[in-house]
Formats: structure tokens, C-alpha cells, sequence
């Protein structure tokens, strides 16, 4: 389906629970965040359903998120409703890594086709510090465990920092020299916690060509410019929602787990799906759809138009 300006959409995000192990500084107060109640959030079986009409109007990828989603109960079962349809082309997830290694398998045989993981720094003491208590040891575990599992593509998401892990820039590249990983460093975005931090932790993902100036640009995939090391298994990403607006080709929308329709991350505009069905819940997803703006609104203080919402709750 297409909204007004001509785009294609036919990648939906699902967040299944907005709570997560870890308390990330960029993503979650230290506190954590007000729980909700089971009952404010989807079932499996909404989300099925939800998911089915959204393929039946050309979704065509679906990518679970969180929170960390493989702390909801059912998961697998949910994985195996959605690969059922097979108008699904993809079935993805996004993980911090901290359970993958004990799951990795029966997500793999549950229809899960490829994983992202989230990893922000390669230093024990740093991990602990952005995760608020995670295990480093956890999410290399869950690396080599996706990757016996039959995983191929596993992309991770390194979230750029200034004063954090910009020094780490040469070494996460260096993961795809000697393994088929995809390194994707992802501009910092101005989204909740991240709000108040000061102007030098938001890095242009140019800093990434200049510390690892053999990378040769070879393409794009999505929202990421590809580039790769000459000889290396595997490839680097650069994905910049600040310093290059991709949203002419934005082709997606996000179901939050309590039940709304977001057709854009940076925009408080949410169209609530829970309790609808049949010709009701399809002509919200169309509205949705038709509706999603032109561009995102980060406004000119570098704030996301997004205030009600962490992105525990919307899905990373």
C-alpha cells in the first residue's frame, strides 16, 4: 500500500513488551520506567491478528522489538503464528543479546530469518555502565550462539556515542573482517533520556569514514549506506537519522505494544488498533498508512516530536 506522497510501505515494527532487563541511559531512566499492566498490553493473539491484516494490505517484513522482546512470555508461539502467513516475506528481531543464547535455536526454528543486536560498546566496564548492570560476556555469547544456530546477516546495531564508545569505532569494524556480521553504527537520536544529553554525544556517522578510512562505500540496505573493508567477511552500515534525512524512502510504521499505530517514530500522532477487527481494523491501518507525514519532526533544538513515549515503548 502507498500513503499520500507515493511511498511504498510494507515494513511494519512491532514492539511485543515495553519492558526490557537492561536500563540503557540513551533509552531508560534509571529508575526504570511506570510498568504497565498486562492487561494495557497486546495479547499474542491481538498481535497476530493485527500483524495479518497489515500483511494483507502489503506489509511484507515484520520485525519484532521491545523493550527486549525475549523477555515476553510466548514469543516463539508468536514467531511461529506470524511465519504461518506466507504473504510474510521476513521475520526479524531486534535483541540486546542478554537471553539470545539460550533462545537462538528455537527462534531460528520458530521462522525468525535474521537478528539484529544491539551493542554499544566492546568494553566490559563500559557495558555495564550504558546497560546499568547487563553482561558483555552475555551478548558475545549470544553472537557466536546465533551464528551456530544457522543465523546468516546478523546485523549489530552500535549506537554512536561522543565520550563513549567513539573510540571503539575501529574495533567494531573490525568484527566483519574475519565473520559475516554487519556492523551498523547508528546516529545517536534525541529521544527521551537522550533529550537532555549534551550536543557533543550526538556524532555524525561521517566520524565512522574518518576513523576507518579504508572503508569503501559498496551500496545500501534500507535505511543504512553500505560500506566494507577491502577483503572483509562481513560489512559496516551507516545509519543517519540526523545528518541525512532518509524519509523519502521511509517505508515503514511501528505497532507499540500497548496497541497504536505509529506511521512515524518522531511523531506523537498514534491511531489506537486494540479492540478493532475485520473491515474496522483494516481502514485504521490504511488511515495510518495514507497518513504518515512527509518527514520526521525533530525539531531545531534537536528534540523528536515524540515526548510521550521512551523507546522502550515504541520499539528501537
Amino acid at each position: 500500500m502507498k500513503d499520500q506522497f507515493g511511498r511504498t510501505i510494507n515494513y511494519l515494527r512491532i514492539s511485543v513488551t515495553d519492558r526490557c532487563n537492561f536500563r540503557c541511559r540513551y533509552c531508560m531512566p534509571e529508575q526504570g520506567v511506570t510498568k504497565r499492566s498486562h492487561n494495557d498490553i497486546l495479547t499474542l493473539e491481538e498481535i497476530a491478528e493485527i500483524a495479518d491484516a497489515a500483511v494483507s494490505l502489503g506489509i511484507m517484513k515484520i520485525r519484532l522489538t521491545g523493550g527486549e522482546p525475549l523477555v515476553r512470555r510466548g514469543i516463539e508461539e508468536l514467531c511461529r503464528k506470524l511465519k504461518s502467513n506466507h504473504n510474510l516475506k521476513e521475520l526479524t528481531l531486534t535483541t540486546n543479546g542478554s537471553l539470545l543464547a539460550e533462545k537462538a535455536v528455537i527462534l531460528k526454528q520458530s521462522g525468525v530469518d535474521r537478528l539484529n543486536i544491539s551493542l554499544d560498546t566492546l568494553r566490559e566496564e563500559r557495558f555495564r555502565s550504558i546497560t546499568r548492570g547487563g553482561s558483555l560476556g552475555n551478548v558475545l555469547q549470544s553472537i557466536d550462539a546465533a551464528e551456530a544456530a544457522g543465523f546468516e546477516g546478523t546485523k549489530i546495531n552500535t549506537v554512536l556515542i561522543g565520550g563513549f564508545n567513539d573510540d571503539e569505532i575501529p574495533d567494531f569494524a573490525g568484527l566483519t573482517r574475519d565473520r559475516a556480521l554487519n556492523v551498523r553504527f547508528i546516529e545517536l537520536m534525541p529521544i527521551g533520556e537522550a533529550n537532555k544529553w549534551p550536543k557533543s554525544a550526538f556524532l555524525n556517522a561521517e566520524t565512522v569514514l574518518e576513523r576507518v578510512p579504508e572503508l569503501k562505500r559498496i551500496g545500501t540496505d534500507g535505511a543504512a549506506e553500505l560500506y566494507q573493508i577491502p577483503g572483509a567477511a562481513g560489512k559496516v552500515g551507516l545509519i543517519r537519522p540526523l545528518s541525512h534525512n532518509f524519509c523519502g524512502e521511509c517505508s515503514r510504521i511501528r505497532l507499540t505494544a500497548d496497541g497504536m499505530l505509529k506511521p512515524c517514530l518522531h511523531s506523537d500522532t498514534e491511531i489506537p488498533l486494540r479492540g478493532l477487527h475485520g473491515e474496522e481494523l483494516l481502514s485504521a491501518i490504511r488511515e495510518g498508512i495514507y497518513n504518515k507525514p512527509a518527514r520526521h519532526y525533530i525539531n531545531r533544538d534537536g528534540i523528536s516530536g515524540t515526548e510521550n513515549r521512551t523507546m522502550n515503548e515504541i520499539g528501537g
